[in-house]
């Protein structure tokens, strides 16, 4: 019996995906595992693998689409099998779902392509309805419609849903207008600045990709969390020598430990230490972690992605080198799997190799706290009444300060120099 290969839920808020790439075409034969194509979420390119064993029947989404979760992307079966009616099957989501405008032309970066289209939007609201957008949880939306639905006063009743069952998603809304004001006249805004006019010889419009989108969205709930900053130096004589230490004992080929690797161990054994920095802030509570999974922020030619060291805590500084090792290489790759960037618990943000003295992150919500890393330096320092010559690192820890008060961030600040300036403390 033929297998429908659906797309599948790759990730959390994920409500749709555009195919980027068939691996193999109509009558390829191919075996459970394999990978068969290639799929665009909003944080990561993705290759899927068949589901079955067989020969590829018939392709039903063509490259460039953007579908939603659940859609019969192709079927799979033996040589010469019939599908169901010849094409989709009777449970697949309504044509709508699988309609979208025609693929960018402009070439995808190595990491992420361009950003799907949004579909036809379903039709506008009529007049009578409610500026705002609905709450009505009979409305069926995915969260992130209902976010953007909110943000732009669009009213979810009046919107045709193009996902399964006509639930409403993302790109359902993003190209609706919401319904213009019946009230009096208001006093006209402050004009804001605009690109008009700037058009010509040697100006490139870039659209924004998949990736950027949700990175522009993440970055904007960021703004509005009430932050705040602490900045310390690290005296780091005792880490740099541990590190040569290291160094000598690591076999030919293997991964060299570095500076950062040593300074995400001594996060995570701090983070233990202090259960409520190792936290979330979802909205209407805290979320305290008893496990460290460590977000490491990666810079990528698409943008930037936070893979995540899993049990840092656990894991000796040779085996978290290994881990950002690998985890750099796919994420510059694009081959990151989405679970390898979700669930982390805290974020570093290291620019010091890029002779970055200090700098403050942006919150990676909803953790509650990011770690920003400058580079090491020599510097004058005092020590027992006597200037000398020291390799100084200075980080600044970023607060969400409705999940974290100010004397808990500098309590974990201060046993995070301890175990760097003293490694024994982490033993």
């Amino acid at each position: 019996m033929a297998t429908q290969v659906k797309l599948p839920r790759l990730g959390q808020g994920m409500d749709e995906g555009k195919v980027l790439q068939w691996l193999k075409a109509e009558g390829d034969a191919v075996a459970k595992g394999d990978d068969l194509y290639e799929v665009e979420t909003e944080k990561v390119n993705v290759e899927v693998e068949a589901p079955a064993d067989g020969v590829v029947l018939k392709v039903l989404v063509g490259e460039g689409e953007t579908v939603a979760i659940g859609t019969t992307l192709a079927w799979i079966g033996a040589k010469g099998e019939s599908i169901p009616d010849g094409d989709a099957p009777a449970d697949a989501p309504a044509p709508a779902a699988a309609a979208a405008a025609p693929a960018p032309t402009a070439t995808p970066t190595p990491s992420t392509p361009a950003a799907p289209v949004a579909a036809t939007p379903g039709p506008a609201a009529t007049p009578a309805a409610a500026p705002a957008a609905s709450t009505d949880t009979r409305v069926k939306a995915s969260p992130l419609a209902r976010r953007i639905a909110s943000e732009k006063g669009i009213a979810l009743e009046g919107v045709a849903g193009t996902g399964p069952d006509g639930r409403i998603v993302a790109r359902d809304i993003e190209g609706t207008e919401a319904p213009a004001a019946t009230a009096a006249p208001q006093a006209a805004p402050a004009p804001v600045a605009s690109s008009a006019g700037l058009a010509g010889p040697g100006v490139e419009r870039v659209e924004l990709t998949s990736m950027r989108r949700t990175i522009a969205r993440r970055l904007t709930e960021a703004w509005a969390a009430p932050a705040f900053y602490l900045t310390r130096d690290i005296d780091m004589t005792a880490a740099n020598e541990l590190r040569a230490r290291m160094l000598k004992s690591v076999p030919e080929g293997a991964t060299r430990p570095t500076v950062s690797d040593i300074l995400t161990k001594a996060a995570a054994v701090a983070l233990r230490q202090h259960r409520d920095m190792n936290s979330h802030f979802v909205g209407d509570a805290i979320l305290k972690f008893a496990d460290v999974h460590v977000g490491m922020a990666v810079a990528t030619p698409a943008g930037l992605v936070v893979p995540v060291i899993r049990d840092a805590h656990v894991k000796t500084v040779k085996e978290i080198a290994a881990d950002r090792s690998a985890l750099v290489k796919k994420a510059r790759d694009g081959k990151l799997h989405p679970t390898e960037f979700e669930g982390g618990t805290f974020t570093i943000s290291n620019l010091g190799m890029m002779g970055i003295d200090e700098f403050t992150a942006v919150l990676n919500p909803p953790a509650a706290a990011i770690l920003s890393v400058g580079r090491t330096a020599d510097r004058a320092v005092v020590v027992d009444r006597r200037v000398v010559i020291r390799p100084i690192m200075t980080i600044t820890l970023g607060c969400d300060h409705r999940a974290v008060d100010g004397a808990v961030g500098a309590a974990f600040l201060q046993t995070l120099a301890q175990h760097l300036e003293d490694p024994t403390s982490m033993l």
